[in-house]
């Protein structure tokens, strides 16, 4: 089938009484989010949501449970809204399940069930397989990825952040948001992590301005707070302070910096709760990150000890309140900071060296 814009799906949804099969094809996992919300909301009624919405996982060898889902008829409700994720690994099984896969799958799209929203999401499909084709021919097909114009695709970005403002009780003004997609570099998943620091930041009433975007959201393009992630996980003083020191040279305000280390220190404690056997794109997805930030992110997880990030998210929550209370001198603060996580370190390898075996 053709591909179809998330607009004309929803149209569709609305008029239609047959359950549609859908495709979600891309990389963005914040529009594969949207593209999901949008199709429950216009299929399910509210009060039949707790039950009419089945998730599978092909990767965790669901799918036959999921077509089977899709042909039982939903109890209490009109349709029922069964979704695949991770449908790109069935390309990686072996050839005698993958065809016996394709074969349940042809039997379902043969007689699809009239009261059931199928959706399979894909980061990326090989268009040269029978079960690609098959997915492009029987599917309706959203795309789920940014333009690749880099204007158009900044344009769309800085649109998306209106929308994730509104869904945050909030607003931002076009050049707040234009600002927001450039430092961020039109990645969704960190915008939508800024807009509700942000949303938060400026309070009700008021729309996020891009006065708020420069002091608060550390730039990509000017540096990567994991370098300091690696840095603190060995415990190299030296090496922190200098990277303190560049970073505001630069010009990053320090309270934009206590609240981008404390976010790195979240991230690694949510790192540190996946299974070892998460795929780099899966904790992208559950991590709200691009795949080489999650790789950094498990890297430098397995190295640091939980209290650790405890302590240290303790820290700079103390060092944003002193920033926040009208200190005048960010400079020492944030060497003090530094100081304590680089000291927590040396706390917890004495504590290893000095445990009796």
């Amino acid at each position: 089938m053709p591909k179809i814009s998330a607009e004309s799906l929803i149209t569709q949804l609305i008029k239609s009484k047959a359950g549609p099969s859908l495709l979600f094809l891309g990389r963005d996992a914040y529009l594969r989010d949207v593209l999901r919300e949008r199709v429950i909301e216009a299929s399910i009624e509210p009060a039949a949501r707790s039950w009419a919405i089945s998730r599978y996982s092909a990767e965790q060898g669901e799918f036959a449970a999921a077509l089977a889902q899709a042909r039982t008829v939903p109890m209490l409700a009109r349709r029922q809204v069964v979704i695949v994720t991770e449908v790109e690994e069935l390309e990686r099984t072996s050839e005698e399940k993958r065809e016996a896969e394709t074969r349940s799958l042809a039997e379902y799209f043969a007689d699809p069930a009239p009261f059931t929203v199928l959706i399979f999401e894909a980061k990326e499909l090989d268009q040269r397989t029978r079960f690609a084709k098959m997915l492009q021919e029987q599917m309706l097909v959203v795309v789920a990825q940014l333009p690749e114009d880099p204007r158009e695709r900044a344009r769309t970005a800085g649109m998306l952040a209106g929308q994730m403002a509104r869904h945050r009780d909030s607003a931002i003004e076009d050049d707040a948001a234009d600002e927001l997609a450039d430092l961020c570099n039109c990645d969704l998943a960190a915008m939508q992590s800024e807009i509700e620091k942000l949303a938060t930041y400026v309070g009700a009433g008021r729309p996020i301005q891009r006065a708020d975007v420069e002091a608060l959201v550390v730039s990509e393009k000017k540096h990567s707070v994991w370098e300091l992630a690696e840095v603190l996980a060995t415990g190299q003083r030296a090496r922190a302070f200098l990277f303190l020191a560049n970073v505001l040279q630069q010009g990053e305000p320090a309270p934009a910096l206590i609240g981008a280390m404390a976010w790195m220190y979240r991230k690694l404690m949510e790192a540190q709760q996946l299974s070892p056997h998460t795929s780099s794109y899966q904790a992208a997805g559950r991590l709200g990150m691009r795949v080489a930030t999650a790789e950094m992110a498990i890297r430098h997880a397995r190295k640091i000890p939980r209290q650790r990030l405890v302590d240290g998210l303790r820290a700079l929550y103390d060092a944003d309140s002193t920033l926040k209370a009208g200190s005048t001198h960010d400079r020492a603060v944030m060497e003090f900071v530094v100081a304590q996580l680089t000291a927590s370190y040396s706390k917890h390898r004495a504590n290893r060296e000095t445990r009796p075996s």
